[in-house]
């Protein structure tokens, strides 16, 4: 698979990334994460993004791919409270022991990357939860620290020293990062990953959804129903062809170095890596989707934000 830069980092990372969240929260069994990853390994997938709230998810990656460590970028999340550590929420104490914690859990003596996971902008501006993931760069426990989240508090965060990475949301029905924090990390260079780029597959019924993701696709499906899209205006050939057109446009979004895609199944992540292979949605086709989206959001009674 091909590579790309990932921002000021230097690292070399592939466009899409394994989302480790289904498999915490949907009791994934070994056995199938160890077969997930090493599909996905094989075929050139190379950034693994968990978080340390992510239940059983940190443990699970960390004895499948423990033998092939050096050919991962491994990505983690941590600032607010999960079992084994002490402290408040986003203090230093709590983001030190938290960096231990998911050393131990993934089994390696470094992550590549350590994010703050949803950070409020009054906590970043406070700093105290920032200066302890760089004194964990300082002392060789992760190379790189960022953020994700969304909206104004992204912004902020793709200007403040010693931020190398951003995670935000950015899809076909999550559009606001494109105007605000995108830019923003492509004006300092930062390493960029999407969070939801296909929007929870939001064209698919509520029913359909597993788990604690109906939650979150809840409203997503209001905003894809409003936006009125035709697939086959957008280079795609039908209503089954939804996953083709959300992952294209993804894949256009200006800045965006990878994509963060969750599945539990190896033939979702296959089908994937066969749309990858089309390229980004063609010019016209993106700008379509962005005028239905701001003409829906424009008709809307709430603002539509970046949802963290």
């Amino acid at each position: 698979m091909e590579k790309t830069t990932f921002g000021r980092t230097g690292l070399q990372v592939s466009r899409i990334a394994f989302g480790a969240g289904p498999i915490g929260y949907l009791d994934s069994s070994q056995a199938q994460v160890a077969a997930l990853l090493g599909l996905l390994l094989d075929r050139g997938v190379n950034v693994i993004d968990t978080a340390a709230a992510y239940l059983g998810s940190e443990e699970l990656i960390g004895r499948a791919i423990g033998h092939r460590r050096d050919a991962c970028v491994l990505i983690s999340k941590c600032g607010k409270q999960v079992p084994g550590v002490s402290g408040e929420d986003w203090s230093a104490r709590l983001v030190a022991e938290t960096v231990d914690r998911s050393l131990r859990r993934l089994g390696t003596d470094h992550l590549d990357v350590m994010l703050l996971h949803s950070c409020p902008l009054e906590v970043l501006e406070r700093g105290e939860a920032l200066g302890a993931l760089l004194r964990a760069r300082e002392a060789g426990k992760i190379r790189f620290a960022g953020y994700s989240g969304d909206n104004e508090a992204a912004t902020f965060a793709a200007t403040l020293p010693g931020v190398e990475v951003l995670m935000c949301s950015a899809s076909l029905c999550d559009q606001a990062n494109l105007d605000g924090a995108l830019p923003a990390a492509a004006r300092a260079g930062l390493g960029v990953i999407l969070k939801r780029p296909v929007a929870n597959a939001a064209w698919k019924p509520l029913a359909a959804q597993q788990g604690i993701y109906r939650d979150y696709v809840k409203p997503y499906a209001e905003r894809f129903a409003a936006m009125a899209l035709d697939p086959r205006e957008l280079g795609g050939a039908g209503p089954g062809d939804w996953m083709s057109v959300a992952l294209r446009f993804a894949l256009a979004v200006p800045g965006a170095h990878v994509l963060s895609i969750g599945t539990t199944n190896p033939a979702n992540a296959e089908a994937n890596l066969r749309i990858l292979q089309q390229g980004p949605l063609p010019a016209p086709a993106v700008a379509a989707i962005r005028q239905a989206f701001a003409a829906a959001r424009h008709r809307a009674s709430a603002p539509w934000p970046g949802l963290t």
